[in-house]
């Protein structure tokens, strides 16, 4: 149901007040020494720096620089506020809240590389005997547990460059051959990527795997195209594996605070016996 119009309202001028009060706030903590600027040596009658010396630090003029911290309604761009929050000395955690309150796209926080992560090796191996992987926001995969190797496959014998899960998804004949229900898994992995390179279609890794996966995969040659976008919905997968038979496996996802642009990806055995089953394979 949408929100009454004036619900609407009331919660932007909410955001502009916070945006005003944040910016006060940071002004009023720093010195001009602290920023470069030189001083008289005469007392400031209010603490920190003036309207006037972080608008001429951030290129904009005195009067839309006031507006801004008295919550008037005007428009920010990305390049006028990033240009505050380095006159402001943000560290990276205010410039994305100072993103979020001028109602704009907050920059990534700094990602993890492979193997540069031990916390994440030991989280997917407190998981076991669930299944559990990390993959980063290309879906290349960063750590993985011994039951998603026995149960699903193992990572860490494919090429690094091919150490995706969208290309193991639509390359891999033997995952293929495991997955009761191949094309609605492969269509649901297929839309989250889609999403993911929808929000940086330039990032090199995505051009490059676009690219090989076109080449590699008919599927999934036909079905890009067709801009297939589903936000992760709760699904049990079955997996038909060689020695056990069928198990069956409920998937969840969820992302580090410390590291947004991870994904966890947690597949729990849905019975008892699924669980046993697993277990005799570890």
């Amino acid at each position: 149901m949408p929100l009454p119009r004036n619900r609407t309202v009331a919660m932007v001028a909410t955001d502009r007040t916070e945006l005003a009060a944040f910016l006060r706030a940071q002004r009023a903590r720093l010195q001009p020494a602290d920023v470069g600027l030189p001083t008289d040596g005469r007392r400031r009658r209010t603490p920190g720096l003036r309207r006037e010396e972080v608008a001429e630090l951030a290129g904009v003029s005195d009067t839309w620089y006031t507006w801004l911290e008295q919550g008037r309604p005007i428009a920010a761009s990305v390049q006028v506020v990033d240009a505050l929050a380095r006159a402001l000395r943000l560290d990276p955690d205010q410039h994305r809240y100072l993103r979020t309150l001028a109602g704009l796209t907050t920059p990534r926080a700094e990602t993890v590389t492979l193997g540069g992560e031990p916390r994440l090796r030991r989280l997917v191996d407190a998981a076991t005997p669930n299944l559990a992987v990390v993959y980063d926001c290309h879906l290349d995969f960063m750590a993985w547990n011994t039951a998603y190797v026995r149960v699903r496959h193992d990572p860490g014998a494919m090429p690094a460059d091919r150490r995706n899960l969208v290309w193991m998804m639509f390359t891999d004949a033997e995952n293929r051959a495991r997955m009761a229900r191949w094309e609605p898994a492969a269509r649901s992995v297929l839309s989250q990527f889609r999403a993911a390179v929808g929000r940086v279609p330039k990032d090199p890794r995505f051009v490059e795997l676009v690219s090989a996966l076109t080449e590699a995969s008919p599927e999934f040659r036909v079905w890009w195209p067709e801009y297939p976008i589903r936000d992760f919905k709760a699904v049990t997968v079955a997996v038909e594996h060689p020695a056990v038979g069928r198990i069956a496996l409920d998937i969840y996802q969820m992302r580090p605070v410390e590291h947004p642009d991870l994904l966890f990806v947690l597949q729990i055995p849905s019975t008892e016996e699924d669980r046993a089953r697993v277990q005799s394979l570890l």
